[in-house]
């Protein structure tokens, strides 16, 4: 009975500590990737303001593609809603709208994941020249999770789970535009 008290106290003892722990450690995370597309800035921006046409080369969009899609609003304009519905537990539910527009500089959007668990996040794309012929595409994803899950942000490592998607879907993006 001793042995398992002490073992009851230890893991009580573990808990206690991660929970602490989670207090002091950041609950936001932040993903980015860029690559070069040789194309103007203007050519290169005209295209990803459209947000069905991350259907051509978002990793995400491609992982099941009898995903039921619905639109609402105006694409490439803010408040157009992209939906789309999964039974894939990697695609799930959930939308994503078109929050704000710098034209031929910058997109801001939110994602809405509701399953397989609700979440929040916010992307966006930046477009920069780097020449006349040449744009720099950054795309970025911010997230956060709340006390106590944040105690697995340093395990998850939210940089190598999306980051490769992120760079998939850009390497995708610089095909189909550099045709």
């Amino acid at each position: 009975m001793k042995i398992v008290k002490k073992i009851l106290l230890g893991v009580l003892t573990f808990i206690v500590v991660l929970l602490i722990l989670g207090l002091f450690i950041n609950s936001t995370y932040k993903v980015e990737r860029e690559i070069v597309i040789n194309h103007p800035r203007e050519e290169v921006f005209n295209y990803v303001k459209f947000l069905k046409n991350q259907n051509n080369f978002s990793v995400w969009a491609k992982k099941d593609p009898n995903a039921i899609k619905e639109y609402m609003g105006v694409d490439g304009s803010v408040g157009f809603i992209s939906c789309w519905n999964s039974k894939m537990k990697e695609v799930g539910v959930g939308e994503q709208e078109i929050k704000n527009i710098v034209p031929d500089e910058r997109i801001d959007y939110v994602l809405r994941f509701k399953k397989p668990r609700e979440s929040t996040a916010e992307t966006y794309m930046l477009i920069n020249s780097v020449s006349p012929n040449q744009t720099r595409v950054k795309w970025g994803f911010r997230g956060e999770m709340c006390y106590p899950m944040n105690i697995l942000l340093p395990i998850m490592n939210m940089d190598k789970m999306l980051g490769g998607d992120l760079q998939q879907g850009l390497d995708n993006l610089k095909v189909i535009l550099e045709k």
